[in-house]
C-alpha cells in the first residue's frame, strides 16, 4: 500500500509589492492499493442503543442492520457487540468471525427498556476494540436515539479523543430527531470518523451498510500530517486548519515552533482526504520560494509496519514584480465547501440566540455557497429552511438535523 500526497495553492503567484499575501493551500492524501492487495482485516464494534424508546419496529430494524454486518464479515475479521440502555453489557466479546450464526442469535435477543448512557457503551466498545488493535481497521459504529441523560457528555468526548490516540475511528449514527447532534457530531469529529441521520428506521440499513463500506476502503492508518511553514510565512490566527472532504471537521492544530501536525486517521482508498491550510505570506523578493514542507506519517497494518512516512513535499510561490494571478478553481471549491460549514454554523447561533431574521440570511447565503459548489440538494435544505423562518415557523429537530448535515458534506456524495 502506497500513500498518495498532492497540493494545490489558490493562487501559485503572489504580488512582490504587497507586504502580505493570503493563500490557501489545499492537500488530497489518500491509500493507493497494488492490484493484488486485498482489503485491511476490520476490528469492528457495533453499539447498540436499546433504550425503552428503541422498542418496537425501530430495535428490530437496527438489528437486522446489524446482522447484515455479521453477514458481510470475513474470517479474518473481528466482531464484538455492545447493547446500552442506562447501562451498557457486552452481548458480543471480541472475537474472530468464524461462525456467524451464533452472533446473529445473541443480536437478536437484545430487548429495548430503560434510559440511555452513551458513554457507558463507548467504554465498553473501545475495552472490547482495544483487546486486539494491532494490523487491522479498528472502528466503532455508535448508533443511538436519544439524549444522553443517564451519561456524562464530557466523558463521551473525552473518550473520543482517547479513541483517536489509540486510533481507533468512531462512526456515529443519530437514529430518530431525539439525540444530541452536537454531542454525536464532536465524537465523530474527534475520532475521526462520520456523522449519520437515520430519520426513518428503514434507514437504517442502508446507513449502516454505507459505513461499512467505508471501512473496507481503508488501506492505511492512523495518518498525521506535518507541516514546516517556511520564514516570512504564518497560520491564519483563527481556525487555519480544516478538512473538507469527505466530511468538514475543524481540525486541531499543535504548533511548535515553525511546525505543526494534525491528526487524520485512516486514509481510504477510493476517496481522499481533502485538508484545507489557511496561510499568510510576508512580502518576498521576485523569482520562487518554498513556502512549506509536508510530509504525511502513517501505519501500514497490510505489512504490519508502523510510523512510516511520506517522501518531504515542496510547498512553492512565484512572487512577481508584475502580478499575473493564477488561480485554481479546484481550492475554490475546498473554500466554498468550509464556508458553507462556517456559514451554516453562524446561523445556528444565530438562531439559538433568537435571532431568527439573522439566521435566516444566513441560511440563504450558504444555500447560495451550496449551488456555486453544485450541491443541489443541499441547496434546497438550506433554502427551504431560512424560507421557513423568514414565515415565522419553527424548525422541526429533524430540519436542523438535515441542515447540520448537509453543512458538513454534500448529500449525492
Amino acid at each position: 500500500m502506497k500513500v498518495a500526497l498532492e497540493s494545490y495553492l489558490s493562487d501559485i503567484n503572489i504580488d512582490a509589492q504587497l507586504n502580505s499575501s493570503q493563500r490557501q493551500l489545499s492537500l488530497a492524501i489518500s491509500a493507493i492499493a497494488d492490484k493484488q492487495e486485498q482489503s485491511l482485516p476490520l476490528n469492528l464494534c457495533l453499539v447498540l442503543d436499546r433504550s425503552g424508546s428503541m422498542g418496537d419496529k425501530p430495535l428490530e430494524i437496527v438489528k437486522k442492520a446489524a446482522i447484515g454486518i455479521i453477514e458481510k464479515l470475513k474470517i479474518r475479521d473481528r466482531i464484538s457487540v455492545i447493547a446500552f440502555n442506562h447501562q451498557a453489557e457486552v452481548i458480543v466479546p471480541n472475537q474472530s468471525v468464524t461462525a456467524t450464526e451464533p452472533l446473529k442469535e445473541q443480536i437478536q435477543l437484545i430487548a429495548a427498556d430503560g434510559g440511555t448512557s452513551i458513554d457507558e457503551g463507548m467504554r465498553l466498545a473501545m475495552k472490547e476494540v482495544a483487546a486486539n488493535n494491532q494490523n487491522c481497521v479498528s472502528r466503532i459504529f455508535l448508533l443511538t436515539d436519544g439524549e444522553n441523560e443517564h451519561g456524562d457528555n464530557n466523558r463521551c468526548l473525552k473518550l473520543a479523543e482517547l479513541a483517536s490516540e489509540y486510533n481507533i475511528t468512531i462512526d456515529t449514527l443519530g437514529f430518530g430527531e431525539h439525540w444530541n447532534q452536537d454531542v454525536l457530531e464532536q465524537i465523530a469529529d474527534s475520532a475521526k470518523g462520520s456523522l449519520a441521520y437515520i430519520e426513518k428506521p428503514e434507514q437504517a440499513i442502508t446507513e449502516f451498510a454505507k459505513l461499512f463500506s467505508r471501512a473496507q476502503s481503508v488501506g492505511l492508518t492512523n495518518s498525521r500530517l506535518t507541516v514546516e511553514l517556511m520564514p516570512k510565512v504564518r497560520l491564519a490566527e483563527l481556525k487555519p486548519v480544516a478538512q473538507v472532504f469527505p466530511e468538514t471537521i475543524e481540525l486541531p492544530v499543535r504548533l511548535e515552533g515553525n511546525y505543526f501536525t494534525v491528526r487524520l486517521g485512516d486514509l481510504m482508498t477510493d476517496r481522499a482526504r481533502i485538508v484545507l491550510i489557511n496561510l499568510y505570506i510576508n512580502q518576498l523578493p521576485p523569482g520562487k520560494h518554498k513556502i512549506a514542507a509536508v510530509q504525511l506519517g502513517y501505519d501500514d497494518p497490510g505489512t504490519n509496519q508502523q510510523d512510516l512516512h511520506s517522501d518531504i513535499l515542496a510547498i512553492e510561490v512565484e512572487s512577481q514584480g508584475q502580478y499575473q494571478p493564477q488561480s485554481q478553481d479546484l481550492v475554490q471549491n475546498h473554500i466554498l465547501t468550509l464556508a458553507k460549514y462556517r456559514q451554516t454554523q453562524i446561523a445556528e447561533a444565530k438562531l439559538q440566540n433568537g435571532d431568527r431574521l439573522g439566521a435566516a440570511t444566513m441560511l440563504q447565503t450558504a444555500a447560495k455557497t451550496a449551488l456555486q459548489l453544485g450541491d443541489q440538494e443541499g441547496a434546497t435544505i438550506l433554502q427551504t429552511n431560512a424560507t421557513r423562518l423568514q414565515v415565522g415557523k419553527e424548525l422541526s429537530k429533524s430540519d436542523r438535523k438535515k441542515t447540520r448535515l448537509v453543512s458538513k458534506t454534500i448529500l449525492q456524495e
